[in-house]
């Protein structure tokens, strides 16, 4: 059943239903509701909430509570993410799963506590050292934010990799209903037999990133290449919005695809065919379906929708691959674009 959840809460409490029993964060505007809640609701369901020194510390904590075998989370927002990357890149090197929430808020630097879409770059591209991804997650409500939620612990688990959900400020203080899934069972969730425990008869397990012979280290980055490969091919996910005779397509994500969402609505009104794809995995990327719908004659030009200074126009412009012009409207700062302001740039544009 339904009931009305602010954004942050219903990430915990998600995180929770999934079988996530170990969580480690530090203070930061607009996400410090979830450790909040963590911080009371584990104590419930005999989990433990540790608020650490610093982030630093808190991503490393994940790694010890995640490379045990436990379903591990953290959050965040920007700059502390910033803080967390050489754990994550640890993380993703020593192939042990978590979920990381990132509630974006304006920068660079210390910047504001208002919305933003501007780690893009971090998120995808790595963010820290060396050759890794996450699997990056861009919900746009929050009831999708709670489902994805749900099952980025097993997708997590499933590739042995970090999973990491970006959303903007707004989508953490907001308030919308939405369904929590059922609580899970962790006694009955799939054993990793590759962990770090008590309980191994005796086998001598090492989890850890280094290896210092460089074949052995070539060898490893070609095996994480074929499961983000794997991983490509399986888990990409996309949302299109009467893109099928549009002529003008809007790419955005997030709670802005939302806003797009109702420009084209009024651009429909008016007679002007607009669309929209909305990529909700960000990494993979859903090139093909962006690569796609370039190839039809009747769209004349694609605009990427930020809230940043242009980040995602980037992987826009390399899908449509010069068959489309490409254009990018943002706004940074923490203020955030209207349906108006769409609606107007492309009647301006035509």
């Amino acid at each position: 059943m339904k009931k009305l959840w602010k954004g942050n809460e219903a990430i915990a409490e998600a995180a929770i239903a999934a079988g996530c029993r170990y969580f480690f964060g530090y203070p930061i505007t607009p996400q410090n509701e979830i450790p909040e809640y963590m911080s009371w609701r584990l104590n419930e369901v005999g989990g433990s909430f540790v608020q650490a020194e610093s982030e630093v510390s808190a991503i490393n904590m994940v790694y010890g509570a995640a490379g045990a075998g436990g379903r591990a989370m953290t959050s965040s927002s920007s700059p502390g993410i910033s803080l967390k990357q050489e754990g994550i890149s640890y993380l993703a090197g020593a192939m042990v799963p978590c979920v990381i929430i990132n509630m974006m808020r304006s920068g660079p630097g210390l910047g504001g506590i208002q919305p933003s879409q501007g780690d893009y770059f971090q998120a995808t591209k790595g963010g820290g050292h060396g050759d890794y991804h996450c699997i990056v997650y861009a919900p746009a409500s929050i009831q999708e934010f709670v489902d994805i939620t749900y099952k980025a612990f097993d997708t997590a688990d499933r590739y042995r990799v970090p999973v990491m959900l970006i959303g903007d400020g707004m989508l953490g203080q907001m308030m919308e209903p939405a369904e929590i899934p059922p609580m899970k069972n962790i006694n009955r969730l799939p054993k990793k037999d590759w962990a770090v425990d008590c309980n191994n008869g005796g086998t001598q397990r090492l989890i850890n990133s280094i290896k210092i012979d460089a074949n052995e280290l070539e060898e490893h980055n070609i095996h994480l290449a074929q499961i983000y490969e794997e991983i490509a091919k399986k888990e990409t996910e996309v949302e299109t919005y009467l893109c099928d005779d549009a002529e003008y397509i809007f790419v955005a994500y997030g709670s802005v695809a939302r806003i797009c969402k109702a420009s084209i609505d009024e651009l429909r009104k008016e007679g002007i065919k607009a669309g929209l794809i909305r990529p909700i995995t960000l990494y993979p990327y859903p090139t093909k379906t962006i690569a796609k719908y370039a190839k039809k004659r009747i769209v004349k030009k694609f605009v990427t929708v930020e809230l940043s200074m242009g980040q995602m126009v980037e992987d826009v412009r390399l899908a449509v691959n010069g068959k489309k012009p490409v254009e990018f409207y943002g706004r940074a700062g923490g203020n955030v674009m209207m349906p108006g302001d769409l609606v107007k740039y492309i009647k301006e544009g035509k």
